[in-house]
């Protein structure tokens, strides 16, 4: 996802409330949790189908460049939500910001975990997506590849062009993965008819690896496909 030309690119890359019973009259804030549950209900019965980036998408990375300003990384994803919270997404990374210059693809295979509403905007749902059914990397360029040879070779095959591995369940340290553990992202979606929004990116570049660094801003939206 992020620039294949040094080992930062590969370490920066990585794609509810409990109701209580009363007796006293229904608040207008209980009315509007209510409606809440419905609409979630909505919500994911709008998002079944097929998504993709409308253009190249920009995104801050943690690394920065010698002047201190952060490296930009350039990505498209195409989305599937699925019956029963699951998920497939894939993203390709690119080294510019027209996606001519594919790097690598990512493929992740999972569920969708519903958190409750986000502020951001009405209808909008804290959402976690965990990769509990798979992760594979596919480089290609061949300048990733060789980082890759170079960073995480220990327990795969020697990786080349246009040739998938699954790092699912294993050790890979270019995304801090850890053996045995899902890969997971505390993230938001936000449906608006035909556009499907994901949380932007912190403007420092931190990843949504805790509830505190969870999205507070929209990204670029998919579109149905």
């Amino acid at each position: 996802m992020h620039k294949v030309l040094g080992v930062g690119l590969l370490i920066l890359l990585a794609v509810g409330s409990a109701g209580t019973a009363s007796a006293q009259p229904i608040s207008t804030t209980q009315q509007k949790a209510g409606g809440m549950e419905t609409d979630v209900t909505k919500i994911k019965e709008a998002m079944l189908g097929e998504w993709e980036s409308i253009a190249p998408e920009v995104r801050p990375s943690a690394g920065k460049n010698v002047d201190g300003t952060l490296k930009p990384f350039y990505l498209t994803r195409a989305f599937k939500y699925l019956l029963f919270d699951r998920f497939e997404l894939e993203v390709v990374s690119s080294a510019d910001p027209f996606g001519a210059v594919p790097l690598a693809r990512i493929k992740i295979r999972g569920h969708m975990l519903w958190r409750g509403a986000h502020p951001i905007a009405p209808g909008a749902q804290r959402v976690d997506f965990v990769a509990d059914e798979a992760y594979e990397v596919t480089p290609l360029a061949q300048g990733f590849a060789d980082v890759l040879n170079k960073v995480a070779s220990t327990g795969y095959a020697a990786w080349t062009v246009n040739a998938p591995q699954s790092i699912f369940g294993k050790t890979f340290l270019p995304f801090a993965l850890k053996e045995g553990v899902h890969f997971m992202e505390y993230d938001l979606v936000y449906l608006r008819g035909d556009l499907l929004f994901w949380g932007a990116r912190n403007i420092d570049g931190r990843g949504f690896d805790t509830e505190q660094n969870r999205p507070t801003n929209l990204q670029i939206p998919l579109a149905r496909r």
